[in-house]
């Protein structure tokens, strides 16, 4: 499995232990409850229900598995753990789009916690990785899927 470290807020890590939770006791249950029904049917062999009760338990199983690595992986940052010399994960951006003239502002989070309505992006994205280590008044330029963007930046902070 992918052994790359998983940067992550607190609230976001009990997402994730909840989440896990969910799976390992309710749906468990609930799958497991269905192939059983579905094998008190009779012929398994040509039984719909008992394939798609035994689909969704490997992709629980799935969810799990992948849930438990993410979590191994995890480190769980604060608010002393963040840089504002420099543009960091969980810090806050503002910065000038030189391409539009607009001002914006974003926090930098891991995947997990990323949700751009909320103006929160990931550090794997484009425009995270590019200001990522970039100090205030850096004009850093983006390749994203939309074309290059030139940005400039006007404040860091927690």
């Amino acid at each position: 499995m992918n052994e790359k470290e998983l940067i992550i807020t607190l609230d976001g890590l009990k997402k994730m232990e909840e989440e896990l939770e969910f799976l390992k006791t309710v749906r468990r249950k609930e799958v497991a409850g269905r192939i059983k029904q579905a094998i008190e049917f009779g012929d398994i062999s040509e039984n719909s229900e008992y394939e798609d009760a035994k689909n969704e338990q490997a992709f629980i199983e799935g969810s799990i598995m992948a849930l438990e690595q993410k979590l191994k992986n995890a480190r769980v940052v604060d608010s002393s753990d963040i840089n504002v010399d420099v543009v960091s994960e969980y810090s806050t951006v503002r910065f000038l789009n030189l391409n539009s003239n607009t001002e914006m502002e974003y926090t930098i989070v891991g995947s997990v916690d990323s949700n751009p309505s909320q103006k929160k992006i990931s550090n794997e994205s484009p425009v995270g990785k590019a200001l990522i280590g970039h100090p205030i008044g850096s004009t850093v330029e983006v390749v994203a899927p939309m074309g290059t963007i030139q940005m400039k930046i006007l404040d860091i902070r927690k």
